[in-house]
């Protein structure tokens, strides 16, 4: 049975009310938990938690799922906030042991120090951007994809604790131009695509 590790970053805050990164989180949940081959658990980042039981449930897992919104082209500050206190929390629990350098050679292997080998990721973002800002000429991202662009430093922060990723997914133009029931559509067959 492989375990599923949910967490839902998104957030109430100004004009976002956090519904559309709760919508992609129960979508999620529903296909893991209608099949008996996966077992899951669940955070909302913007609820009370334990620091230590995060940990736990990182450890746990045999993949983490992360949603997300960007906002101000970056995670939220409950999310980010979130990352801080449990991926510091778990230094020498289970998460990482180190940077992975040596006193006697601290000009190499930085990032090596992670103890979560052999378990992977996944991410999914949420923006108002529409996906053309990514990959016309003249757009604003200078034809930077969002993984190679504003998450460059997401995926190398999982990198450092030892995950390799999963194919995400990026919904775009959510707030001028959102279509739901299609996105969720097309999110369900990249779950069925790399789980099934």
């Amino acid at each position: 049975m492989k375990k599923i590790f949910i967490i839902n970053g998104g957030q109430e805050f100004g004009h976002s009310g956090g519904r559309y990164n709760e919508t992609i989180t129960d979508a999620t949940l529903d296909f893991f938990s209608n099949n008996d081959n996966f077992e899951v658990k669940v955070t909302n980042v913007s609820n009370d938690y334990d620091a230590a039981e995060e940990v736990a449930k990182f450890v746990w897992a045999d993949v983490v799922i992360y949603h997300t919104p960007i906002w101000w082209f970056q995670l939220p500050h409950n999310f980010k906030k979130y990352i801080d206190v449990v991926f510091t929390e778990g230094h020498a629990k289970g998460i990482y042991n180190s940077d992975g350098r040596t006193r006697s050679n601290p000009a190499v292997n930085y990032g090596t120090g992670g103890t979560m080998h052999g378990r992977k990721y996944m991410v999914t973002t949420s923006w108002n951007a529409p996906k053309e800002a990514f990959t016309l000429p003249g757009e604003f991202f200078n034809e930077h994809s969002v993984d190679n662009g504003v998450l460059f430093g997401f995926h190398r922060m999982n990198a450092f604790t030892g995950m390799q990723p999963l194919p995400g997914m990026h919904f775009h133009d959510v707030e001028k131009n959102a279509n739901i029931a299609h996105d969720m559509t097309l999110y369900k067959e990249h779950l069925k695509e790399i789980f099934v």
